[in-house]
């Protein structure tokens, strides 16, 4: 199922990386993914019982789809 978020938060939410991207709902192989992914860096981030973890932590990398290890925040 995918993530329905309001309009207004969607538009101001972005990539707590440096380049601060914004943010579409899903992933680049599933767009009814449970996650939103940066327009720029690729990152992914998971939605929780609707609430997205914009953790860099947390984020997988869009070409290997796992946890990033050691990313600097």
């Amino acid at each position: 199922m995918a993530v329905v978020l309001d309009p207004v938060l969607q538009e101001i939410l972005a990539c707590p990386a440096p380049d601060h991207g914004s943010l579409r709902v899903g992933t680049p192989t599933d767009p009814e993914a449970d996650a939103l992914t940066c327009t720029v860096c690729g990152r992914i981030y998971p939605v929780e019982d609707g609430i997205p973890v914009l953790l860099l932590d947390e984020a997988t990398d869009a070409q290997r789809e796992e946890p990033n290890e050691g990313a600097s925040q």
